[in-house]
């Protein structure tokens, strides 16, 4: 079942696209400096952050991948990367800095591909996933190439459950009839105050935890 939302408009989707893009660019170019990369592969990083959710998310609805209908895109995450080159030096923290542009980065790119699979007139599940791919798949191929400890993947940090969270409150909100756009503000907003509540609170989920065999019981 689609939510009865009426459809977000073209502007809509591309700002949150360019607003997902330029945040995750800054992230990948912010990775691309703790690895010490040339300027060359700031670039490479930080494109390939910014596009990597949003082209998987295409791909899957079959549509053009938003860097090949749009190049600009390309000129956003270059200017991002060139930006943190000569600039990373200043933050006191880069990590910490990473940490927080990424949240961001999540809490825009979350709506964005809800906004996109909402568009091309998907029920809700394939909302929920296309939010959580496009907020996910770009820093998890940022630090997966990096060789960095994924975000994505941190133990006991909240993170695709925030993505998770975020487009089920979009998709609730459609579901009682509430305008799209403030149904993709809803979303980002649930994003960023659950991923933010696990950076500054310290907010986590049980992970799971081997226990010892019992005595006597096979090895596995």
């Amino acid at each position: 079942m689609t939510p009865d939302l009426a459809l977000p408009t073209e502007a809509l989707l591309s700002t949150l696209d360019y607003a997902s893009v330029a945040i995750f660019a800054l992230t990948g170019a912010l990775v691309a400096s703790r690895s010490q990369l040339d300027i060359v592969g700031f670039i490479f990083i930080a494109c390939l952050t910014a596009t990597g959710g949003g082209t998987l998310r295409d791909m899957i609805l079959d549509r053009s991948p938003l860097w090949i209908s749009d190049p600009l895109i390309l000129l956003v995450g270059t200017v991002a990367a060139v930006l943190v080159f000569f600039g990373a030096h200043r933050l006191e923290s880069r990590y910490r800095a990473l940490e927080w542009l990424d949240a961001f980065a999540l809490a825009v790119a979350v709506p964005a591909g809800v906004g996109v699979a909402l568009a091309e007139g998907m029920g809700w599940p394939v909302l929920l996933v296309m939010g959580m791919v496009t907020g996910c798949m770009g820093g998890l191929l940022r630090d997966v190439v990096c060789n960095e400890v994924p975000l994505v993947l941190k133990q006991g940090e909240l993170y695709v459950t925030c993505a998770f969270c975020g487009a089920g409150a979009a998709v609730l909100l459609g579901l009682a009839g509430v305008e799209s756009w403030l149904a993709l503000l809803a979303c980002g907003g649930v994003t960023l105050f659950l991923r933010a509540g696990s950076l500054r609170f310290g907010w986590r989920l049980p992970v799971y935890k081997t226990r010892p065999p019992r005595p006597g019981s096979p090895k596995r």
